[in-house]
């Protein structure tokens, strides 16, 4: 998969953009605050419907502008898709397929595949579960785009359950008059069950990969891996989540083994009713896949808080390096998309030769880069130099 033309209109800085891109590796080369991570963004968004700068996206939509589009034409065993989202502040946000409107945005999920790697991935391996969670969860809708409608409709139910557990701490609700919060657990379970089993599989299909982009890129020759600490075992789940809220890692708390769905629920249903007194005192839903996270160990280590920085940085670049992979074997599309976003100037030589190596035969590849010097010579790259939202060949 490759983009052969990528328009951006009222996009971040750009009143208008229309870049003709090459496949294999193309450079964006400027001074910072251009738009080079503009661009990328914007082609990050179109196939996640995430940035990975802001959470939102009326911060893409240039500043006293009503929309933003994003427009590409892309690639894959000599067939071509024209993409089109239509950004908007005040009414619903569109998009097109081949010019002909969708009956949701998130419609447009699967045409094109990203991965993005930026200096931000540090904030996987080293804050909060939060970043942990979108990292596995975007890697699961780009694998399975149907699951964007699965995390839609979980966030409605996690928001209508905790409506309804505030207003019973508020009144005092007890017995019958809590039948309505019964209705919502099923719904809650039923989709909280579908989102773990799918980062259980997840998981289990990444492993391979990420064990041998580790090996490949790291210096050291720890083995890293990925494992799920969920609230639905945890034995004292109001003190585990206030432990985790406090970013303390090490307390106690089994992991996740089954991916088995119905196994899942059945967990998932035990757990809502043994923490029923504790979420109606709290007026919060204290379980479900909102509240797991992921640890990331390398040998018998967790990395967050033991890694030392380099060692941060292989494990980070390792996951999307992973995440490639897996993309690239498991959908229809070909190679995802590989955005390297300002960060080869963060590597040390060694790494950036190695990340190199690994790259420069993706079928795509985008990077940006203040100077061009802190590219590897051994990536022949199509050059385009960005200044002040302007976007010129080289």
């Amino acid at each position: 998969m490759f983009i052969k033309h990528l328009e951006l209109n009222n996009f971040r800085n750009y009143l208008r953009a229309d870049v003709s891109l090459a496949p294999g590796v193309n450079l964006l080369v400027g001074p910072n605050g251009q738009g080079k991570t503009n661009l990328v963004e914007a082609v990050r968004y179109l196939s996640t419907l995430q940035s990975h700068r802001v959470a939102g996206y009326i911060p893409m939509i240039k500043q006293d502008e009503a929309q933003a589009v994003v427009r590409a034409l892309a690639s894959h065993d000599d067939r071509d898709v024209l993409l089109e989202l239509e950004l908007n502040r005040e009414n619903p946000n569109k998009a097109r397929i081949n010019k002909s409107p969708t009956q949701k945005v998130r419609d447009i999920l699967g045409y094109v595949n990203s991965v993005t790697f930026a200096p931000e991935d540090l904030d996987i391996i080293k804050r909060d579960p939060s970043n942990r969670r979108a990292f596995i969860d975007e890697l699961v809708v780009q694998v399975w785009p149907r699951f964007a409608g699965v995390y839609a409709d979980y966030e409605r139910v996690l928001k209508q359950r905790n409506t309804l557990l505030k207003s019973a701490r508020q009144t005092g609700a007890k017995g019958s008059s809590l039948s309505t919060l019964d209705a919502w657990d099923q719904s809650l379970i039923s989709y909280g069950s579908e989102i773990i089993a799918a980062r259980v599989d997840l998981i289990e299909r990444l492993r391979p990969h990420l064990f041998a982009a580790y090996q490949s890129i790291a210096i050291a020759n720890n083995e890293p891996k990925i494992l799920i600490k969920s609230s639905l075992l945890s034995a004292n789940v109001a003190h585990y989540l206030d432990e985790i809220e406090d970013g303390n890692d090490t307390v106690e708390a089994e992991f996740l083994k089954t991916g088995d769905r119905t196994e899942i629920e059945e967990l998932f249903r035990l757990k809502l009713q043994s923490v029923r007194p504790k979420e109606l005192e709290r007026g919060i839903t204290l379980v479900g896949p909102h509240r797991d996270d992921l640890v990331l160990l390398l040998g018998t280590l967790p990395a967050k808080g033991y890694a030392s920085h380099g060692e941060s940085w292989s494990y980070a670049l390792a996951l999307r390096l992973a995440s490639n992979e897996l993309l690239r074997n498991e959908t229809r599309s070909g190679d995802p998309i590989l955005i390297l976003d300002d960060v080869f100037a963060e590597l040390d030589a060694g790494r950036r030769e190695r990340l190199a190596q690994m790259v420069k035969h993706n079928e795509q590849v985008l990077i940006t880069a203040a100077v061009a010097e802190d590219i590897p010579s051994q990536l022949v790259a199509t050059v385009f130099h960005v200044k002040a939202g302007e976007v010129t060949n080289a």
